[in-house]
């Protein structure tokens, strides 16, 4: 579902925009504010997420997202104008959101706690086999129809996601109770307390620290993500294949990236994994910003691979580890307020400062700064209590 809903959604945006910004004649400023509008769509999403979820189950909620996501992608591959692409890009953040919140929630539900980063990780492999899916096919669709490529690319991929959107009607459950199972992984004793809803003191310390991380998260990943492949095709002169197929190497590293950090963390913790994948995500940003040639970029392109989805993965397991069972869901999509938030941001502010200077140089400087002040912050996190965790 992954695939879909931001895989293809969201992380074929980078390959798509040098020729959509070509055919539609659009600055930087605009093209970052394309992807800030998907961002902003997500940002909305958040704030009904939960009442959906509550309401219609997770099941139905990704299913409805799902189907939004693809009739908009349907009506960008005819769209001829700046505000109606926003517009629909807006709305397939929107579905976006609607469908990755309650599929994250899920992992809590069928996952006991030290299985939840492996489980996580395994799910948000679906964005990295959308990148690789994504790095090859533009660019052969580009040979094929020139000018009006990403037209057939958006068809193609509005027509995969109604076909996932069928999947998850067809396919998922809301609970493991639903088909008799029990939660994969070793069984823990509970108090019947565990299930109830209930605050403890710090919680709301511990959500907001978390919520910061995820701003920081937000606010730096696509940036990059948005704006490396037309780095690579302004600045370094690559074709669109070559572009493609480096970008498709973030594909492929990203397959091992929630399953490796969220493993890694099932094992030294939450806070020293959040640390460590920061750390990874600020040498990327910063061989990114020296422009240190094709290999040097070869290596940022694989830092970031490795890392770019860890961070979700061991997010999604913190939730039930710090704030408990029966609010990991709720948690989930509060510091997804910060993660949107900052995806907001980022694109735009960095959309702006190339248009200033001609160059991203200085937005990937800038993201390396923030991660590692965040892997600074994820080190000072507490250790997490609520399901009875000593790391």
């Amino acid at each position: 579902m992954l695939f879909s809903c931001l895989g293809l959604a969201r992380y074929a945006y980078t390959m798509l925009l040098p020729r959509m910004q070509a055919g539609l004649g659009l600055p930087y400023e605009r093209m970052g504010f394309i992807g800030t509008a998907n961002f902003s769509g997500y940002l909305l999403s958040v704030l009904f997420a939960p009442l959906l979820i509550r309401r219609f189950r997770p099941r139905l909620t990704i299913t409805c997202g799902l189907v939004l996501i693809g009739i908009c992608m349907l009506a960008i591959s005819r769209c001829n104008s700046y505000s109606a692409l926003a517009v629909l890009y807006t709305l397939v953040g929107m579905g976006g959101g609607f469908a990755n919140i309650p599929l994250m929630a899920l992992v809590t539900y069928w996952f006991r706690s030290e299985q939840r980063g492996r489980a996580a990780g395994l799910v948000i492999g679906g964005n990295g086999a959308a990148i690789i899916f994504a790095g090859f096919l533009v660019p052969k669709l580009n040979l094929c129809f020139g000018a009006e490529g990403w037209r057939s690319s958006w068809l193609i991929f509005g027509l995969i996601t109604l076909a996932s959107a069928l999947a998850a009607a067809t396919l998922l459950r809301n609970a493991p109770a639903d088909k008799g199972l029990e939660p994969v992984g070793r069984p823990v004793t509970f108090s019947s307390e565990e299930y109830l809803p209930k605050e403890r003191r710090g919680d709301g310390i511990i959500l907001i620290k978390l919520g910061l991380l995820y701003l920081a998260f937000g606010a730096t990943f696509m940036v990059y993500g948005t704006f490396i492949v037309t780095t690579m095709v302004k600045e370094y002169g690559f074709s669109e294949e070559k572009a493609g197929f480096y970008w498709s190497w973030v594909g492929f590293f990203s397959l091992f990236s929630g399953v490796l950090f969220g493993a890694l963390s099932d094992r030294i913790g939450r806070k020293w994994g959040l640390m460590l994948v920061f750390l990874l995500q600020t040498a990327a940003y910063g061989l990114a910003g020296i422009s240190p040639g094709p290999v040097g970029l070869a290596v940022s392109i694989v830092l970031y691979g490795l890392a770019v989805f860890a961070i979700p993965a061991i997010m999604a397991a913190a939730m039930g580890d710090y704030l408990g069972l029966s609010r990991a869901a709720t948690a989930f999509a509060t510091v997804t307020l910060f993660f949107a938030a900052g995806q907001t941001i980022g694109p735009w502010s960095a959309g702006i400062i190339a248009g200033q200077t001609g160059s991203f140089t200085t937005a990937y400087l800038l993201s390396a700064l923030i991660t590692a002040l965040a892997a600074l912050f994820a080190a000072l996190l507490p250790r997490p209590a609520a399901s009875g965790i000593s790391r």
